[in-house]
């Protein structure tokens, strides 16, 4: 397989070059910044939670429970820096989001399968991709989808409760 390209360092960019480069794939990852920045972004670190420190519950018997030990499962680097950098939160996971970004960074950075470059990306690029951007996308990257998948509008809903829809 030719190199995967990443799009997006955020929680599901990091954790899809992660879950790649594991498995003997060599990956690109590309963010925009520091170069270019966002409203909700701190800071130019992979993996860095924007609203909130809190990855919900823990307990098992919640959906958000069981997703965070099927995670683990899997080898998840975020479940891995979530172990690490974890703070008092009862019944929820919650880290230190500078902490957690820096392990997500430095775990990324160290990876031998993985380049992290540093550029927006103002068209979607040929081969295989994953464009993991969510609602902090650039506008040309915006405008490159749009053009790609046609319509007027493009729509980003919270990771939470992703939506897909097609048209045949």
């Amino acid at each position: 397989m030719k190199t995967l390209t990443i799009i997006g360092g955020g929680l599901s960019g990091s954790e899809a070059a992660w879950q790649a480069a594991q498995r003997g794939i060599t990956v690109r990852l590309l963010e925009m910044r520091p170069d270019k920045t966002t409203g909700a972004h701190k800071t130019d670190l992979l993996g860095e939670l924007v609203c909130s420190n809190s990855l919900r519950s823990k307990e098992p018997v919640t959906s958000a429970g069981l997703l965070k030990n099927e995670l683990r499962m899997a080898g998840s680097l975020l479940m891995e820096a979530a172990a690490g950098c974890s703070v008092p939160a009862g019944s929820a996971l919650a880290v230190d989001r500078k902490l957690f970004a820096e392990y997500i960074t430095q775990r990324l950075l160290t990876h031998p399968l993985i380049e992290v470059t540093r550029e927006e990306v103002a068209e979607v690029p040929a081969g295989p991709c994953i464009v993991a951007t969510g609602p902090l996308t650039s506008d040309a990257l915006s405008d490159s989808l749009r053009r790609l998948l046609g319509g007027d509008y493009l729509y980003f809903y919270d990771a939470i409760a992703p939506i897909i829809e097609g048209q045949h």
